[in-house]
């Protein structure tokens, strides 16, 4: 079975940016769940945390 995930009609990394700036992190699964939510995106999880964990690195936003 192979599954096809087509590409994201939001740009996801300029929303974790966002995202980022905003927000207090709480847990990876809670900010995965709102990006979700704001993005439609059906990355798996594995792809959203190290999109994420990138992203904050560059922001020099801490994420535990």
């Amino acid at each position: 079975m192979e599954t096809a995930v087509g590409p994201d009609t939001v740009d996801v990394a300029m929303v974790v940016e966002t995202m980022l700036g905003e927000h207090d992190l709480q847990s990876m699964a809670e900010f995965i769940e709102l990006l979700r939510q704001r993005t439609g995106t059906q990355r798996s999880d594995a792809d959203l945390k190290a999109l994420i964990l990138k992203k904050a690195a560059v922001l020099g936003v801490v994420v535990e």
